[in-house]
């Protein structure tokens, strides 16, 4: 580890003398100590990678993951997402999208460098989580000012994440939650809750009226419970008034002849 830096020449240090776990990253071959974080800091990493890591467009981030951009740097942003493969060893480039968190101790000089190296080796977009003072984002990207982003205002990363991240949700469990559910339900095809609901309430229906159909005409033929099922909630409404009609199956055959 460079901790003992009797192992290793005098410098500069090169990114291939690093192992993986050695609490350090290179700012062009010059050794910066990495140190634990504190469980403020630490719970609001595993919320935000939570939010961040569920979105429909996201396929691969990680925490602390080290990247090269080239031989004397290395760089391991608290979260990042995108260029995270499933690979030992350290990783070329940067991510598109890098997250930092601030808590108190916070180097301020040496967090601006890493800013200014992750932008300058390709990343799009550094968001800084200020866990001091006013809860806030500080947005950076390359060639723009930086702009802060506050509790009740939304993030956006085009091109790297399908959905708006609300600030809160860098950090608030609650927050975390509820956006890891919205982009999990959208993985599955849903748009949001309310569409899950929507379709149980709908299979809750025709399960309803195909128990009745039955108790009514019998068993149903294949092509009808076919027929049945491709009716809207409209036509199964329409069907479950009609089947107080039906004496037998054809009745029933003729009725979605007539609607389907």
């Amino acid at each position: 580890m460079l901790a003992k830096q009797q192992d290793y020449p005098t410098g500069p240090f090169r990114a291939d003398q690093l192992r993986d776990g050695d609490p350090y990253e290179l700012d062009d071959g010059h050794p910066i100590e990495c140190l634990p974080s504190g469980g403020r800091h630490a719970k609001a990493n595993l919320n935000g990678g939570l939010a961040l890591k569920t979105d429909p467009d996201v396929e691969s981030a990680g925490f602390d993951a080290g990247f090269t951009p080239d031989e004397k740097n290395l760089r391991a942003p608290d979260i990042a997402v995108g260029n995270v493969p499933d690979e030992p060893g350290w990783v070329s480039g940067a991510p598109p999208l890098a997250v930092e968190y601030a808590d108190v101790g916070q180097d301020e000089p040496d967090l601006q460098a890493k800013i200014r190296a992750l932008l300058g080796a390709g990343t799009r977009y550094v968001w800084v989580v200020r866990l001091t003072g006013p809860r806030r984002v500080e947005v950076y990207e390359p060639h723009i000012p930086p702009s802060q982003a506050y509790p009740g205002e939304q993030l956006e990363a085009p091109g790297i994440l399908a959905n708006p991240v609300p600030v809160e949700a860098l950090y608030d469990p609650d927050a975390a939650h509820e956006a890891a559910l919205r982009n999990l339900l959208q993985r599955r095809g849903y748009p949001d809750l309310d569409a899950v609901r929507e379709e149980g309430r709908e299979a809750g229906e025709l399960a309803l009226i195909l128990r009745q159909l039955r108790r009514a005409v019998g068993q149903i033929p294949e092509q009808d419970s076919q027929r049945i099922r491709r009716l809207d909630r409209d036509g199964l409404a329409a069907l479950a008034e009609a089947l107080l009609d039906f004496r037998a199956t054809s009745d029933l055959t003729a009725w979605l002849k007539r609607h389907v």
